[in-house]
């Protein structure tokens, strides 16, 4: 059997549960829904994603 269905579950584990799901999706109502700009932690850096007023999207480290 899968050792992530056999194991206790960690913090690992559930990151690697989310990996595997490509079809999740993050919509981008919930994630501006405190303003115009997110910021990202990945992988030991910080990127800043940004809503412009014709509602596209940049991101920027």
């Amino acid at each position: 059997m899968d050792k992530l269905l056999t194991t206790p579950e960690t913090t690992v584990d559930k990151q690697k549960v989310v990996m595997l799901d490509r079809n999740k999706r993050l919509y981008s109502d919930s994630l501006f829904s405190h303003g115009d700009e997110v910021f990202i932690q990945h992988q030991g850096e910080q990127y800043r994603l940004r809503r412009t007023r014709n509602g596209k999207l940049i991101l920027t480290k």
